[in-house]
This record gives C-alpha cells, structure tokens and sequence, in this order.
C-alpha cells in the first residue's frame, strides 16, 4: 500500500520513522510551509534524511497543480499526523482509501487546535485520541479508532500529552493503517448533538482570576502547563505559574484574605486567598527561569501581604 504522511512537528515526525522502522511503503512526506527564520520542521527533516521527497503547499483550497502532484504519487492512503492547514475532501478522497487523521481529544467532544488543554482546564476526569475519516467539516468526520485515557489531579498538559496522548497516537495510527490494510476499517459517525469545540488555548486564555474557587485555578495551571503558561501579575510583573496545590476549602489557621492577596510563605511555596479558600503555588517564573514557588519568594518575586492580579 503506498502510504503519503501528512503532518508536521515530532508527532509526525514519529508517525513517520513508525511506519518505516516497520517496512510500510510511504512515497512521499507533505510538511507545514517553512517558517522565516525558524529550523526546519523535524518531519521534514526526517523525511529527507529517509530520501523521501517532501512537498510543502501553502493551500490546499482550489484544484490544480497541488492536486495533481498528488495524483502522479498514485497514493493509497494519506496519514495524516498533526495537521493544522484546511484540506478539502477533494484532496482527502484523492487516494485509493482515502485519509485517516489524528486529533488527541475522544471526538466528539474538544473538536478544535487546543484539544487537550480544555479537557484538563475543564476538570474532565479523563480524555483520549482519535482517529477519524476527516471531512469539510473541523474534526466532524466518522470515528475509525478511539483510545481513552484518565487525567489524574496531578496531571498537566504535558504529562497527558508527552506520556500518553503521543506514543499511543503514534500507536493508534499503525493500528488505523493495518486496519486499512486489512479492509477492516469502521467508519463510525459522530454524535454530532454531544458535540463541543472550543479555539486555541492563547495566553489571555491562561490568565489566573484568583476570585475564583481553588479546583477552577488548579485545573487552568494544569491545562496550560507548560503551554501556553498560567498567568497573573504583581506590581505590573508577570508571573507565570506551571504547579500549583489545593488546599482545603476551610483554612484550620482561619487566615483570611483579599482575593489574590498573597497570605503565607513556607519551604513549599507561597499561598495565595482565592474564592474558597487558598490555594499554594510551587512551581512558577518571573523575568528569570523556572523555580520553586518558595525560591521566587525568596528572590524578592513576592511577599506576604501582596495582592496579585492588580
């Protein structure tokens, strides 16, 4: 089966070295345009060390020279692993079994770019990947695999992602081109009335209200760690938190507080009043690099009596 990938990044750059480390016949590599003054994609880089050729369209929207590149790979199948550009169904049914495309969220809930954000920030209990039959629609397409995965307390973006999210999607697509293979892949239609979307994840998107409960400011940090970065302010300064801790709803010491008003400093953190309570940073970063919350303390980045946010 001639097999093209499409996509971009380390995840199809991964998907890439998947399928050949285990013999599948890939033809040719369709990457994201370069980027002025940015390294070249790693899929692409890795597409032309395997002596591939590698195509790089800036649209896909209109018939013409991309789609008969296209057609001249005589293709069977497109992978499509990381693609963030607009393909028309045209292009996508252009191969002999059509395309088959990753999206890291259990479609179709978090159709959307930051689909594995909004899960965590959302306090969902678990998430997942799919692999789906992609339309004209965005992520609307019919189901053909479906991996779930819980996201704990402690889990972040990157934890959910890095340790899960990406190995079993690279998985999860060898096993959706097999299946191809074999003439036994399901086409299932989505739910389309349970459906929700949400954009991109920016970084106004991360910006902390501290009038807020504890678990909604917990579940933004974790959401957006370690992109696009939780945010607050002291004095006009950023800072960005990356971990934080709940603490519990009641303060046994019966410390009150103004909302944001920094109320505690100790060898963990710094605690901060929010809606229901406190809630303790440990990990953030000012103008400096990343530290604890109790050395950014103790570098003068806070002091008790602080009120962040103004």
């Amino acid at each position: 089966m001639r097999i093209v990938v499409h996509g971009q990044q380390a995840f199809g750059k991964a998907v890439l070295e998947a399928l050949l480390k285990r013999g599948d016949n890939v033809v040719a590599v369709y990457v994201a345009p370069d980027k002025e003054g940015q390294k070249p994609d790693p899929l692409k880089e890795a597409a032309i060390a395997a002596k591939l050729p590698v195509y790089q369209p800036k649209s896909y929207r209109k018939p013409g020279e991309v789609y008969d590149q296209f057609r001249a790979l005589k293709p069977d199948l497109q992978v499509m692993a990381y693609v963030t550009l607009f393909v028309p169904s045209e292009f996508l049914h252009i191969p002999t079994h059509g395309s088959i495309q990753y999206h890291p969220s259990l479609l179709p809930l978090h159709r959307g770019p930051s689909s594995i954000n909004w899960p965590i920030i959302q306090g969902r209990s678990e998430t997942g990947l799919s692999i789906f039959w992609p339309d004209d629609g965005l992520d609307t397409g019919p189901i053909l695999i479906q991996k779930k995965t819980p996201i704990s307390d402690d889990d972040s973006l990157g934890s959910v992602y890095f340790d899960r999210l990406f190995p079993q999607g690279v998985a999860a697509m060898l096993e959706g081109v097999d299946l191809v293979k074999a003439g036994k892949a399901p086409r299932v239609d989505q739910d389309h009335s349970k459906a929700t979307y949400e954009g991109w994840c920016t970084p106004e998107s991360g910006h902390i209200d501290w009038a807020r409960q504890g678990y909604h400011i917990h579940n933004l940090v974790r959401g957006c760690n370690p992109a696009p970065g939780a945010w607050t302010t002291n004095g006009g300064k950023k800072i960005q938190i990356f971990e934080t801790k709940k603490l519990p709803a009641v303060d046994p010491k019966g410390i009150g507080g103004a909302m944001g008003q920094v109320m505690e400093i100790d060898a963990q953190g710094f605690t901060v009043a929010c809606a229901d309570g406190r809630i303790r940073v440990l990990r953030c970063r000012g103008e400096a690099a990343k530290m604890t919350g109790a050395e950014f303390a103790a570098a003068g980045g806070v002091k008790v009596g602080d009120k962040l946010g103004s």
